[in-house]
């Protein structure tokens, strides 16, 4: 005999739990379980073994065409993307309200709509008419969308199903979707887990590229359960700060195409404008060298962008408690580089409070940072500016050692090609053309280099 189950889902999570309490177990959040219908249990054992439909297995090495992609227009976004919308596939984007995910994805539907593809942007965020004003501000008022606000998703796919399938089709936002089969409000998790998988499907079947706009959490993670981001193929992060002008979408999965691709962006009066140079946003006007600032070549996916890490240390009195602020990398690592510093370069840092901070709202999370962040670090506290001409990288390890770091070559490159003349690198790389290297061992020879010592 069947018989329904309660459970309670965080809202923050998806963690599910048998009673309500407080705080969600898993992720530490407060008041965010919600009773919802559980799925209905069954007290007699049944086998699975018959009653199904039998399926052919199909071989391995059969022929299989390569999926068919669509260009949107925006030569960052199909970067991303990793050459476009697949047709068929599934992608999520997220990023914090306000930041430009309507606005890019707009501009895309406009696009590919001149160019003759069916698009249907389905928004159950706006009304028709706010989103037709915005496609006015940004030039596309005479694109041929399909343009609707809806919620349910039966409408949509009923709607959908009733002409030819579009080529693209655009949820603005799967968080206010809702399917009548589950007895939740919209945006819960079994209601959002629910309305992708139909939505997903449809995709599937009819061979038209869906695209989800997620909300995210104040932490930046995508709300709604985890599951998400396991369904869609592609997992799109709209990055970026509201008193900046940049945006970046980061690939952060992309079953078509590579991960950790960026797109960068500018928000301007027309939209999201392009940029094809991200290191002209990230490096100021370096005209003479400055204590504390080193400019640091990262990459992101196959993209070099130079960036400027700036330190600077204030030396307090004895038993003060010094500060350590960051803005841009990892407050752990930036404590390990401290850390090392002093127990194998011998600079007294215990005592002196140290800012950092990445220029132009950029965040690192590369290891080659190290040596950048290092080098700004003793240049800030010794009041010695390194060279104006010169970029670094390097991953330090807790011994001092400098290791080498991946695609040395790409990111020398790039540093060529904008001005830079010299690099402090690890130990044996290479000779580049155009840019001197200069190697170290170990991260006190850099200091004793740039203190004079020895």
């Amino acid at each position: 005999m069947a018989k329904n189950k309660r459970q309670y889902v965080c809202q923050n999570c998806g963690a599910v739990a048998s009673r309500w309490q407080g705080q969600c177990a898993d992720c530490g959040e407060w008041n965010t379980l919600i009773e919802e219908a559980g799925e209905t249990a069954f007290s007699a054992k049944h086998d699975l073994r018959s009653g199904g439909r039998a399926f052919a297995l199909e071989p391995l090495d059969a022929a299989a065409a390569l999926p068919r992609r669509m260009a949107s227009g925006l030569a960052e976004l199909d970067r991303a993307l990793g050459g476009g919308f697949v047709a068929g596939s599934a992608s999520l984007i997220g990023g914090d309200p306000g930041i430009g995910k309507s606005t890019l994805l707009l501009q895309a539907a406009g696009r590919l709509a001149l160019d003759g593809a069916r698009v249907a942007y389905i928004s159950g965020e706006e009304a028709a008419a706010q989103v037709r004003l915005r496609a006015q501000r940004l030039g596309l008022g005479s694109a041929p969308v399909g343009l609707a606000s809806a919620t349910s998703v039966r409408d949509i796919l009923a709607t959908l199903g009733a002409g030819p399938p579009p080529d693209l089709l655009i949820i603005d936002s799967i968080q206010t979707m809702h399917s009548d089969v589950i007895e939740s409000a919209p945006g819960t998790v079994s209601q959002v887990r629910a309305s992708a998988q139909e939505l997903i499907r449809f995709a599937k079947s009819s061979d038209c590229a869906l695209v989800l706009v997620g909300h995210v959490t104040k932490d930046g993670s995508l709300a709604g359960p985890r599951v998400l981001e396991h369904m869609v193929d592609t997992v799109l992060a709209f990055e970026g700060e509201r008193s900046h002008q940049y945006r970046i979408l980061r690939a952060v999965k992309n079953r078509f195409g590579g991960t950790d691709e960026i797109g960068v962006f500018a928000m301007q009066d027309t939209g999201l404008a392009e940029v094809a140079n991200p290191s002209s946003l990230f490096l100021t006007a370096r005209d003479a060298a400055v204590p504390g600032a080193v400019v640091f070549p990262a990459l992101e996916g196959t993209r070099p962008v130079l960036v400027e890490v700036q330190a600077l240390t204030v030396r307090l009195a004895s038993g003060a408690t010094p500060r350590r602020a960051v803005v841009g990398w990892d407050s752990g690592r930036l404590a390990m580089i401290l850390a090392v510093l002093e127990a194998r370069c011998g600079l007294a840092l215990g005592n002196a409070e140290v800012y950092l901070n990445v220029a132009g709202g950029y965040r690192l999370t590369d290891p080659a940072a190290d040596l950048a962040v290092a080098a700004a670090l003793v240049s800030a506290f010794s009041e010695q500016p390194v060279a104006a001409d010169c970029v670094l990288f390097g991953e330090v390890a807790l011994s001092g050692e400098i290791r080498p770091v991946a695609h040395a070559p790409l990111r020398l490159r790039e540093a060529a090609k904008l001005g830079f003349s010299q690099a402090w690198t690890p130990a044996r790389l290479a000779p580049a053309d155009g840019i001197r290297l200069r190697g170290f061992d170990r991260l006190g020879e850099l200091v004793d280099q740039m203190l004079s010592r020895g």
